[in-house]
């Protein structure tokens, strides 16, 4: 694992720039962003994939597969935490004396001139960002943005626009959140996560204070989640805007109806909005509440912000519907912490109607099953009706002995309910043998479980004949 060096001082001229893991949702976006801003770049990735694809239309050079010779003539090396320290493209970079760029300081090189947006939290980030960008671009602006997912109506997780805004998703997973010159900060919740990197949960709030108050115009913050509230109380001199459904929320969720797509009101400033959005959740509108937030604090239109917001349909990796088989249907979500767990599955209740949730939940990070292990259990055990958990995601993380996904299982407390099975293939086989008609099955995790997608409607197909 590559931890970014906060303190490199950044070059002016970057020249060409050489992204390793270049097909990430997020470096794809920031590549796309070099381009755009005239720079030759080059890159690799472990994969062919469509964000490879469409990077080389507009003119990457992109080798698959990591080997020292793909960095070429590069000036630059652009990286992510996820990368081991014996990548060679990284060695090599280092042995010349590359600037080594952090994905977070590419980013804030090229955000440098703009009037930022940068939204920050455990959960919600991603749709929030989408949530804003879709409403700024509905009342006629035209921000540059980068996002953590791609934005369903859109295809594409970053652009360049024409306007001094730019809205970002900010990564607090690593600390390096607080590289930006931020003039808009939004935290959508403060609730305990990458611990591995913090040590400690005061670390990590502090973490969130820092950024909070480095904020040049305003604060957008969560009335609802504790660790939210413990940072508002300790920001100084700032414009702060709370949203949520607490009854002090500046921005406040009320007469919420979750039946399918969720309706409801938003009071603000004496006066009350109405809208119901083209997804399900309860936690969505109250993402929808924050980027209005942030949307009248930038000084727009309320009721035309909030019509603009509704119009979000989703970003890639969220709820996302693969297909049906059998009248069984099969969804994909980027859930990977407890809370992001809850609110998925709830979602998914809202519209499953008489059928039933069959979670797929793949752990990610060995510290992270070790340390939220009962919460994810009693998660799964709660919101779904049958779970399948399959081997855990290590991603930047060796192994650690003893941690598996059994880890999870054994923590149901009626053990019918749930199943370990780490071969992919058994476990497709395994939910194509409890589904029935009407059933959603819903992936869940932020490593490359979406990957069983294909085993799974593969299985489902089977089994219906």
């Amino acid at each position: 694992m590559i931890k970014p060096d906060l303190n490199l001082t950044i070059p002016q001229d970057l020249g060409t720039v050489h992204f390793v893991g270049i097909g990430g949702s997020g470096m794809s976006g920031i590549a796309r962003l070099f381009i755009d801003a005239g720079h030759t770049v080059t890159g690799s990735d472990v994969r062919e994939s469509a964000n490879v694809l469409a990077l080389r239309a507009l003119g990457a050079r992109i080798a698959i597969g990591h080997a020292a010779e793909n960095v070429g003539a590069a000036d630059s090396l652009v990286v992510t935490g996820a990368l081991w320290q014996d990548n060679p493209e990284y060695v090599l970079a280092r042995e010349r004396g590359l600037p080594v760029l952090h994905r977070s300081q590419a980013l804030a090189w090229l955000v440098q001139k703009h009037r930022l947006v940068a939204v920050a939290g455990a959960h919600g980030k991603t749709t929030s960002t989408g949530m804003i960008v879709t409403g700024l671009l509905g009342i006629g602006r035209h921000p540059s943005f980068v996002n953590g997912g791609v934005i369903e109506s859109l295809g594409v997780s970053a652009a360049s626009g024409t306007d001094d805004l730019f809205v970002v998703e900010a990564d607090e997973s690593d600390g390096s959140f607080l590289l930006y010159n931020t003039g808009v900060a939004l935290v959508t919740n403060v609730d305990p996560d990458h611990l591995d990197h913090y040590g400690s949960l005061e670390a990590f709030e502090a973490a969130f204070v820092e950024f909070a108050q480095n904020a040049t115009d305003f604060v957008v913050i969560s009335s609802d989640d504790d660790g939210a509230v413990s940072v508002t109380g300790k920001l100084e001199g700032k414009r702060i805007i709370t949203f949520g459904e607490a009854a002090d929320a500046d921005v406040r969720v009320h007469s919420m109806v979750t039946d399918g797509p969720v309706s409801f009101g938003v009071a603000w400033d004496g006066l009350d909005y109405f809208t119901a959005l083209r997804i399900p959740g309860r936690h969505n509108a109250v993402n929808a509440a924050g980027a209005f937030a942030v949307l009248v604090g930038l000084g727009f239109e309320p009721a035309a912000s909030l019509a603009a917001i509704s119009e979000f349909g989703g970003t890639e990796r969220r709820f996302e519907l693969h297909g049906t088989v059998n009248g069984v249907s099969v969804y994909d979500d980027y859930a990977h912490h407890p809370t992001e767990v809850a609110a998925a599955l709830a979602a998914a209740r809202t519209v499953v109607g008489e059928g039933r949730i069959i979670a797929v939940h793949q752990p990610h990070l060995y510290s992270r099953t070790r340390l939220f292990a009962r919460e994810f259990a009693d998660t799964l055990e709660k919101f779904a009706d049958q779970t399948v958990v399959l081997g855990v995601y290590g991603a930047r993380e060796d192994p650690e002995p003893g941690v598996t996904g059994a880890l999870v299982s054994e923590k149901f407390q009626d053990p019918s309910h749930v199943a370990y099975v780490p071969d992919w293939q058994e476990a497709a086989d395994y939910v194509a043998s409890i589904a029935r008609d009407g059933d959603f099955v819903v992936t869940l995790g932020c490593g490359d479980v979406y990957r069983i997608v294909p085993q799974l409607l593969g299985s489902l197909e089977a089994a219906r004949g």
